[in-house]
């Protein structure tokens, strides 16, 4: 089978692990770049070339696509598709899921357990905005922010006031959410690979930090998950219509909170808490999928 890979660097940890698992299991693997990647468009007939060549029998393509070039990277693989190529995380999840807002929103309509979130736009609604939420702390974060970044915690109203106020004049997109005290500092990242969980850890914040992502300093050990946690994984990757996802929850008083769903997720943090061969489970699935529609088509 050959297998691309979009990503920026191929030297990247999850980059080169997808490669290694494929080619352990007698597949072929080649990594795009997919700003490198230009596309012909017509009636009936779609094409993307690569480096002055015209790429072809691809079986199926995995998107390792960053938050930089979401628009470009989606557009490349959305040409991909419609030229039969499997991938097992389309291009329109993958902008459901980087987008926070539209996530949560769709998460709130099945029924999934989230912090509380308030979103506006006019200046002159943010003091019933933040009355609506609740007391402080308030956890004020971009729309479209990525590893912890555009993440603040405001302990006051005026503090959240004055953030809130700042963010506007950025003319950023953001949203306010409740801080879930008692989850004090962790979260746990649960690795979907084709409706199921292969692995789970507990990422727990440094010292006089909050946000427990690795890439902030935090800490990462296998995790045990309850049934209605790994229900909960599940359930949220299914509605972003993910079949590869890196759900985040908070363990709350109110049970486990979704905090966000990733669409592309890091190997390295989760192979190394868990001993998982995260990226074997990407490739078997892939594999499997790609036999079965194989199968269809043949008969």
């Amino acid at each position: 089978m050959n297998i691309a890979i979009l990503s920026r660097n191929a030297k990247l940890y999850s980059t080169r692990r997808l490669v290694e698992a494929a080619r352990q299991r007698g597949h072929r693997a080649r990594v795009l770049d997919p700003l490198r990647c230009y596309m012909g468009i017509a009636p009936g007939e779609f094409s993307v070339h690569y480096k002055g060549k015209r790429l072809a029998d691809y079986c199926a393509i995995i998107p390792r696509i960053g938050a930089s070039v979401t628009f470009y990277g989606t557009a490349v693989l959305r040409q991909f598709e419609m030229m039969g190529v499997f991938t097992p995380n389309r291009s329109d999840a993958i902008l459901r899921a980087r987008d926070k807002l539209r996530c949560l929103q769709l998460l709130a309509r099945e029924g999934l357990g989230l912090p509380r979130t308030v979103f506006g736009d006019n200046p002159d609604d943010t003091t019933d905005l933040l009355t609506l939420l609740g007391p402080p702390p308030h956890v004020i974060k971009l729309n479209e922010g990525a590893q912890g970044q555009g993440v603040l915690l405001a302990e006051k109203a005026s503090a959240s006031q004055s953030v809130i106020e700042a963010f506007r004049g950025l003319y950023a997109n953001f949203l306010v959410q409740e801080f879930i005290r008692e989850a004090k500092g962790a979260d746990i990242r649960c690795f979907v690979v084709g409706g199921k969980v292969v692995a789970a850890m507990r990422r727990q914040a440094r010292v006089g930090e909050f946000r427990s992502n690795l890439h902030r300093g935090g800490t990462a050990t296998d995790a045990d998950l309850s049934d209605r946690e790994t229900q909960t994984a599940i359930h949220a990757a299914r509605t972003m219509g993910l079949n590869i996802a890196g759900v985040d929850l908070l363990r709350s008083k109110r049970g486990p909170l979704v905090l966000e769903v990733n669409s592309s997720p890091g190997l390295e943090g989760i192979e190394g808490a868990t001993g998982v061969d995260v990226a074997g489970a990407i490739i078997e699935y892939i594999a499997h999928r790609t036999q079965t529609r194989a199968k269809r088509r043949n008969k």
